[in-house]
């Protein structure tokens, strides 16, 4: 009698957890759209290259959060789609979350170069040379996709055109695949929190300077700080792709159901809104831009940045 019950009563609450998994997202999707939309109607903000990657960080992160929610709604649900979809979501997915530790770095090291070398930001910290710096982002972030593919269509022998449930472990079950996500995860964290450490020191000396850009560099001196604690919500992100309850706990089926939806809506979508809203509000220019749109006007002290 209790084995029958319960798969049914897993088969019930299915449903009940797509919809808790779909609200938060439909919420932090909304917030981080605001943002990118505040953003879009203050064209003076986007010839600043913090701007520039502040917006393409909440673009990475609206991408991550979008796709994670559908590879979890569809392992949720057993949902069967075509291979090649779900090779191209999976890999696209993962691109997407190595991004944002990336797009941190750089944003740090933009930080670094306005406020150790003042004269020659302007020359360097170009429109152009930040839309280059995306460019390589993606590069870099599309390293370890690159290889997965090279791998399974090197080992593996499966047909692309037949349907299965969209899972990591379903579609790349070799261990060889797990190793090569691992080098290039630890790497990807390393070499960013280098940079933010290093960044982090130089504002930090440039601050005890004393110069007559002294209040800037503190400013940009608690940018950096901010970086380091997004840096620690991402990272807290990643662990949801190490975790599976099921694996290292011998939990219920019906358990691990809780114990997954608490992981990714803990791991995931919470970290992300969290570090989108607190350097959103800590800017003070673009804090009142996104309370004007976030509010649909309707606050009046609250005023638009000028477009003049």
């Amino acid at each position: 009698m209790n084995g029958t019950e319960g798969p049914s009563m897993i088969q019930i609450r299915v449903p009940v957890r797509v919809l808790l998994t779909v609200l938060p997202c439909l919420f932090f999707l909304y917030v981080n759209s605001v943002m990118l939309f505040a953003l879009v109607k203050k064209p003076l903000l986007l010839e600043s290259p913090r701007y520039i990657l502040f917006g393409h960080l909440l673009f990475s992160d609206f991408l991550q959060v979008l796709l994670t929610t559908l590879l979890y709604i569809f392992a949720l649900t057993m949902v069967r789609i075509i291979t090649c979809v779900c090779i191209f979501v999976i890999q696209f997915t993962a691109i997407t979350v190595k991004m944002s530790p990336i797009n941190l770095a750089v944003m740090s090291l933009e930080r670094f170069v306005a406020i150790c070398f003042p004269l020659r930001h302007a020359a360097i910290a170009t429109s152009r040379v930040t839309r280059g710096a995306i460019a390589v982002m993606w590069t870099v972030a599309s390293l370890d996709s690159f290889t997965q593919l090279c791998l399974f269509f090197s080992l593996g022998n499966r047909s692309l055109t037949a349907q299965q449930v969209c899972r990591k472990k379903t579609v790349f079950q070799l261990q060889v695949y797990v190793i090569v996500n691992q080098v290039f995860t630890v790497a990807n964290f390393v070499l960013v929190t280098v940079i933010i450490i290093y960044t982090y020191i130089a504002t930090m000396v440039a601050v005890k300077c004393g110069s007559s850009c002294a209040y800037r560099a503190k400013v940009a001196h608690q940018t950096v700080i901010l970086h380091a604690l997004q840096l620690c919500l991402y990272l807290i992100s990643t662990l949801f792709n190490m975790i599976n309850s099921s694996d290292l706990f011998n939990l219920d089926p019906g358990v691990a159901l809780y114990v997954n939806h608490l992981l990714f809506s803990g791991l995931i979508i919470f970290p992300k809104f969290l570090s989108s809203l607190l350097y959103g509000l800590k800017d003070q220019t673009f804090k009142h831009v996104f309370k004007y749109y976030f509010t649909f006007g309707y606050r009046s002290s609250v005023e638009p940045y000028p477009t003049s």
